[in-house]
C-alpha cells in the first residue's frame, strides 16, 4: 500500500465527509497541530512523519480507515471495579458499585490506547465476567492478527462482538483502538471527530430516592452549577409525582428531564404529563417512557407529549439501526439518546448521521461510567457539536476517580484540552488484575525465540509508555 498524503489542521475533523484542501511550508510538528501528515499503510504499525509536499489531497473517514495500516502488539482487558458515593437506583434495576472491564491497547509504534466496557444490570446484555471472557478473547485477536487497515479491524471487531449482545465490549474495544490511533497522529479525540468545539455541558441525575433525598441532591446540585437536573422515575408513580413537587421547590429554576427506564405503561406516561401540566411544570424531555418493545406505546406518549410541547427520547428502544428506522419510519420519537454501550462506536456514528437525515434531535448519554468512558463519550460530543442533550454525569456519582489526566471539570462543564487521544489513562497495574504482563507475554516471546532480548526491550518500552502517557 502507497504512503497516504493526510491534510489535517487543528480545526480539520477526520469524521468528515471530505477535507479542506490547503498547503504547508512548516518546519516543526508540534502535537497540537499537524498540517500534513504522512501515513504510511506499508509497515508493521501506523507510523506518522512530518513532510513537505504541496499535493492537495480530500480525505475522510472512510478514506482513513481503508489506508491506515493499524498493528496490535499488546491487548488486555481488566477488571474496573469502583464504589459509588450512594446506590445507583433506577426503574429496571440498582446499582452499588461499578464492576466494569477496562481495555488497555497498546501498537507496535509504543502508542497506548484506552477503552472502558460498562456493565449495568437489565441494561447491558453483559456481567463483569461475560464481558472479561470476551475481551479477553478479542484482545487474543487483536494480539494475533497481522497488520490490517483501521477500517478491517474494527469490522473483524464487529463480526466478532456482534450486536446488542456484546455492544458494551465492542464499545471498549474500539474506544481504544480509536484512543491509540489518534495518539499515532497526535491530536486529541475531539479534534479528530470534527472540532466543533472542547466544551460541553451536563445535567446531573437523581436516582429513584425519596422526596426528602431528592431535595437534598437538588440543592446541592444548584449549589454547584447544574441548570438542568435527571430524574429517574417509572417505579411508583405517585412517588415520583411527590419527588418531583419536592425537587421543584428545592431548585424552582432548574430545567429537567424525566428517565422513566421503560418504567410505565404509556397510560401511566401520560397520566405524570397530564398532572406535571397541572401542577406547572414541564419537563424538557421525557426519556424512555415504556418498555422498549411497546412501539405503539411510545408512539401514543410521543403524540400526546407533543400537545405540551415536550420532547419524548428513546433510550432502551434505540439499540441498531434498525430500530432507528423503526423510529423515523413510526415517527415514534424527536429525541434519539446515543449510548455506545448499547451500539459501539460506529453503530453511534452510523445513527447518529441518520437522525441528523430525518431531523431528531440527539442525546449523549451512558451507563454507570468512570472517565475513561465518559470522557470518550464527551470527545464525542464536543467534536461533533450536534447533541442538544448531554447527559454524561456518572462519573461525578462515584467515590473514587481511576483515571489520570482527561477532561478538567468545573461544575457542569467539561474541558477536553490538546493532550493527545483521549488524554486520560490508568495505573494499569494498581487497578484489579491478573498475573503481570511479562507474565503474559513469556508463550509468545519464547515461541520467537528471542524471550531474554524481548522482556528487557519490553520493560524499557514499559517506563517509556508510562514516561509519555504522565507527560502527555
Amino acid at each position: 500500500m502507497d504512503p497516504i498524503v493526510l491534510g489535517l489542521s487543528s480545526s480539520t475533523p477526520l469524521f468528515s465527509s471530505s477535507f479542506p484542501t490547503f498547503l504547508t511550508t512548516r518546519q516543526s510538528w508540534p502535537r497540537s497541530k499537524i498540517d500534513i501528515v504522512a501515513i504510511s499503510g506499508t509497515g508493521k504499525s501506523m507510523t506518522t512523519s512530518p513532510v513537505h509536499t504541496s499535493t492537495v489531497t480530500n480525505f475522510g473517514f472512510k478514506t482513513l480507515m481503508e489506508t491506515v495500516s493499524v498493528d496490535v502488539q499488546r491487548a488486555e482487558g481488566r477488571p474496573l471495579n469502583v464504589p459509588l458515593i450512594a446506590p445507583f437506583v433506577i426503574a429496571s434495576s440498582r446499582l452499588d458499585k461499578v464492576e466494569n472491564v477496562a481495555i488497555r491497547v497498546e501498537l507496535n509504534n509504543g502508542c497506548v490506547g484506552w477503552g472502558e466496557a460498562p456493565i449495568l444490570p437489565f441494561v447491558t446484555a453483559e456481567d463483569q465476567q461475560t464481558a472479561l471472557v470476551k475481551a479477553g478473547e478479542v484482545c487474543e485477536f487483536l494480539r494475533r492478527s497481522q497488520p490490517m487497515t483501521l477500517g478491517s479491524v474494527l469490522a473483524e471487531i464487529g463480526g466478532l462482538l456482534p450486536g446488542h449482545e456484546f455492544a458494551s465490549v465492542r464499545a471498549g474495544v474500539e474506544m481504544a483502538l480509536i484512543d491509540a490511533v489518534a495518539n499515532s497522529i497526535g491530536i486529541p479525540l475531539w479534534r479528530l471527530f470534527g472540532g466543533v468545539s472542547n466544551t460541553i455541558t451536563t445535567d446531573i441525575t437523581i436516582p429513584i430516592v425519596s422526596p426528602s433525598k431528592a431535595s437534598e441532591l437538588a440543592s446541592m446540585y444548584y449549589k454547584q452549577g447544574f441548570n438542568t437536573l435527571k430524574l429517574k422515575v417509572g417505579n411508583n408513580l405517585n412517588a415520583d409525582i411527590e419527588v418531583l413537587k419536592a425537587i421543584r421547590v428545592a431548585h424552582p429554576d432548574c430545567m429537567f428531564i424525566l428517565d422513566a427506564n421503560e418504567g410505565y405503561t404509556a397510560n401511566e406516561a401520560i397520566q405524570v404529563l397530564v398532572k406535571l401540566c397541572e401542577m406547572g411544570v414541564i419537563p424538557v424531555l421525557f426519556e424512555q417512557p415504556v418498555h422498549r418493545d411497546d412501539w405503539e406505546g411510545l408512539g401514543h406518549v410521543n403524540h400526546v407529549a407533543k400537545g405540551y410541547g415536550i420532547s419524548v427520547a428513546a433510550d432502551e428502544s434505540c439499540r441498531s439501526f434498525l430500530d432507528i428506522q423503526k423510529i423515523i419510519e413510526g415517527n415514534l420519537a424527536d429525541v434519539i439518546n446515543i449510548k455506545l454501550a448499547k451500539v459501539g462506536v460506529m453503530g453511534a456514528l452510523e445513527i447518529i448521521e441518520a437522525a441528523k437525515k430525518s431531523g431528531l434531535n440527539l442525546m449523549i448519554g451512558g451507563m454507570v461510567e468512570t472517565r475513561l468512558a465518559m470522557g470518550f463519550a464527551g470527545h464525542l460530543a464536543s467534536g461533533l457539536g450536534c447533541f442538544k442533550f448531554v447527559d454524561l454525569d456518572t462519573p461525578l456519582l462515584l467515590s473514587e476517580d481511576p483515571v489520570v489526566g482527561g477532561y478538567e471539570v468545573s461544575g457542569a462543564v467539561y474541558k477536553f484540552n490538546n493532550a493527545r487521544g483521549h488524554g486520560g489513562f490508568l495505573h494499569w497495574d494498581t487497578i484489579a488484575c491478573g498475573p503481570p504482563v511479562v507474565q503474559r507475554l513469556h508463550k509468545k516471546e519464547k515461541e520467537n525465540g528471542k524471550r531474554g532480548l524481548l522482556l528487557k526491550v519490553h520493560c524499557r518500552s514499559r517506563s517509556k509508555i508510562l514516561t509519555t502517557m504522565f507527560t502527555r
